[in-house]
């Protein structure tokens, strides 16, 4: 499914083994930190780190502690409290973690509205001067990777923006802290995740310690239940503002097509001052490894495509490679379905569970007010008082990153 084999079966009998090659450690492997082999694995011996322990011990402190959730943490961990597949609790979430001593429950959608906002200006940039296309989109950190290892002659067409809970860790660590004078070393950054890659993505030096830890789905779940809260019963409450607030294109962030479909809305509209009719791309919604579309802006067809799963993402990967790619704006996410079917989420995993979480984010981004990232609020505020304007000098500084070539 990956294409990445990391890890595989070694010698044999009884002394058979799932280990790196020659039993280097995962570290000094190829892996990519995705987590599909921790869903597939039949007897749990392989999970995450565990990093709970270590936000309590900040949150029993005098720091200001934050938190910010993933768009597909509310359709998944209600799953964790036997609750049905795609029952969205964003409300009873954010009370959870309000009553876990949070002192501000944000979201990463503002992050993703804030990344739309970034690349679809960077996209607008690189069409205008045909350079570098295809533009492939940056925010899964395990797609970031496994293109670092294996394709890093191609990195030039990456996107620069950071994913968006890096993205916001940054805003929180400027922007925030300064606001609300908040003493820098006190102010403390925690990301509720579906992927256990974001957990490495967040040891890059290029990310600057922005967020300081991540916890998955699972690991809130056992969060909340070790503080023996009734999370059924839980009323629902609101996230804090200003980077609580979001739009509906940062909510289906967190399906495969979701970011391609949140940055052709914004796209489309600043690059042609009009308004798009149709909100819904439904040719790459879906469950299917490979889905492609176009759209006119400016009198100039744009062709683009979504694919999840590595193994998918090599193929398009060679086109490119060899100058056969006809596309000029690519979405690719490592895990299949999206981050919806992360490796830090519940299990089961499987195909009808991941289309009944994708069914949740869609609806929630059909009854938001604001469908467009652009359109948000808070992040039309944040460009006024404090970046200018996307891609400004300061906007390059704080959202946009660089990679490197990694071995093989």
């Amino acid at each position: 499914m990956q294409n990445v084999n990391a890890i595989d079966f070694a010698y044999r009998s009884y002394h058979t083994k799932v280990t790196p090659a020659y039993e280097n450690k995962l570290d000094d492997s190829v892996c990519v930190n995705c987590g599909q082999c921790l869903l597939a694995c039949p007897v749990n011996a392989i999970y995450e780190k565990d990093d709970t322990k270590d936000v309590l011990k900040a949150l029993k402190t005098k720091k200001h502690v934050v938190v910010q959730t993933a768009p597909a943490v509310r359709a998944s961990l209600g799953e964790e409290f036997d609750l049905p597949a795609g029952t969205l609790v964003t409300g009873k979430m954010v009370s959870s973690l309000r009553k876990i001593g949070f002192k501000k429950i944000f979201d990463t959608q503002f992050g993703a509205d804030l990344t739309i906002t970034e690349e679809a200006a960077e996209l607008i940039e690189r069409l205008k001067e045909n350079k570098n296309l295809p533009m492939i989109t940056s925010c899964c950190p395990g797609w970031i990777k496994y293109i670092e290892h294996f394709y890093p002659e191609l990195l030039k067409h990456v996107s620069t923006c950071k994913s968006p809970h890096d993205m916001f860790g940054a805003i929180a660590k400027s922007y925030y802290q300064n606001k609300y004078k908040i003493n820098k070393k006190d102010l403390v950054v925690v990301s509720i995740m579906p992927c256990t890659a974001k957990k490495f993505e967040i040891q890059r030096k290029e990310m600057k310690k922005e967020v300081d830890y991540v916890l998955t789905t699972r690991e809130l779940a056992r969060l909340i239940k070790s503080k023996k809260i009734n999370f059924n019963k839980l009323k629902d409450e609101e996230f804090d503002t200003p980077l609580g607030l979001s739009s509906g294109a940062g909510t289906i962030f967190g399906a495969s097509g979701g970011v391609m479909e949140a940055a052709l809305r914004t796209a489309y509209e600043t690059a042609t001052g009009k308004k798009l009719e149709m909100l819904e791309f439904n040719q790459i919604r879906g469950m299917s490894d490979f889905k492609e579309g176009s759209i006119v802006i400016n009198n100039k067809t744009i062709n683009f495509a979504v694919v999840n799963g590595l193994g998918n993402a090599r193929e398009i990967l060679e086109q490119i490679k060899n100058k056969k790619c006809k596309y000029d704006f690519i979405e690719v996410m490592a895990c299949p379905g999206g981050c919806i079917a992360g490796g830090g989420q519940p299990k089961p995993t499987n195909k009808e569970i991941v289309q009944k979480r994708m069914n949740a984010i869609y609806l929630n981004d059909k009854n938001k007010k604001i469908r467009k990232s652009h359109e948000n609020p808070a992040i039309i505020q944040l460009y006024k008082e404090f970046l200018g304007r996307p891609l400004s000098k300061k906007a390059h500084k704080l959202l946009h990153t660089s990679y490197i070539k990694r071995g093989t």
